[in-house]
């Protein structure tokens, strides 16, 4: 039939004749979820005089089957022809890990044509921080071999700049490494930024990579740099803190996020509308007590006045 023919039918009979003849005309891509899981974890020290320190670490599931059999991969999979991506996100974290309910947040859309050796498709990744604390004991499901929590640390090895006209072309060689335990996977990321006028575009390329499945490695690059972002603007470094905790270790997560010390008189102002005083004190070891505060469930109101 005619574009113009199904045109003069009713929107009813446009439908199901378009159901018959016109939707198997177009290829159609699998969609699959991504899940970026955050938290900061504690280390165990048995000397009370010293300090714990805090690293930020990251879910990830080692695959049990083809492809990228044995490396590591966010947690996550394929869309239901009946769910949305929401419900296959929190579907797929349950059963390839044992984490149930956790909040999560569409990142980005990511649809480059090879990204997957299987066949086209497009995964929507999720970007969620999570209380290590609040978690059941991880249990690997489905079709992972084992479930971890890495340690992430990256940084910029080299950067140079190149400038035409107007035009001005930075290029930066990133390297991000995820350890846990005797396990250490990598990548080396390059990206480039190019300004022309008021307009810049980036664009970002995996050189190399060890133990990292797919294109994971940029979705995780990519998610750390917008958590970097978000912690300056919003509340999303209390997800990473108990219910009460102290000034010092929420500026600490901060810290851990940032990959950068922070002035506490400058910290304690920015975060000063943000706490509430619980009136309680914590003691640890030989340090004098530390107030303890709670998260100021009206400051995100406030900032909409």
């Amino acid at each position: 039939m005619e574009e113009r023919d199904l045109q003069n039918l009713s929107e009813k009979e446009f439908i199901e004749q378009y159901q018959q003849t016109e939707k198997d005309k177009y290829e159609k891509p699998s969609i699959t979820t991504d899940m970026v899981i955050f938290t900061i974890d504690t280390e165990k020290v048995s000397d009370k005089r010293k300090k714990a320190e805090k690293e930020l670490q990251l879910l990830l599931i080692q695959r049990g089957g083809h492809p990228y059999k044995g490396d590591w991969a966010l947690a996550g999979g394929f869309m239901g022809i009946d769910e949305d991506v929401d419900t296959a996100v929190q579907r797929e974290l349950k059963e390839e890990t044992g984490v149930d309910g956790v909040y999560a947040e569409q990142l980005y859309t990511w649809s480059a044509v090879n990204r997957d050796p299987r066949m086209r498709i497009v995964s929507v990744s999720y970007l969620a921080l999570v209380d290590q604390e609040k978690l059941p004991p991880l249990r690997a499901g489905d079709d992972a071999d084992d479930v971890r929590w890495f340690t992430v640390k990256d940084r910029v090895v080299d950067s140079w700049d190149e400038q035409s006209g107007s035009t001005i072309r930075r290029t930066e060689e990133i390297e991000l490494e995820l350890t846990s335990g005797e396990i250490t996977v990598s990548a080396t990321i390059e990206r480039v930024t190019v300004t022309e006028g008021a307009n810049t575009k980036t664009a970002v390329k995996v050189t190399k990579q060890d133990g990292i499945a797919f294109d994971h490695a940029e979705i995780i690059l990519y998610s750390l740099e917008r958590l970097r972002g978000k912690v300056n603007y919003t509340n999303i470094a209390f997800n990473l803190v108990g219910e009460e905790f102290t000034l010092p270790d929420l500026q600490q997560v901060y810290e851990v996020i940032l990959g950068r010390n922070l002035n506490k008189v400058q910290f304690r102002r920015h975060v000063e509308d943000m706490v509430l005083d619980t009136g309680r004190e914590l003691r640890t070891g030989a340090y004098r007590p530390s107030k303890l505060y709670k998260y100021n469930a009206a400051w995100v109101h406030n900032q909409l006045k």
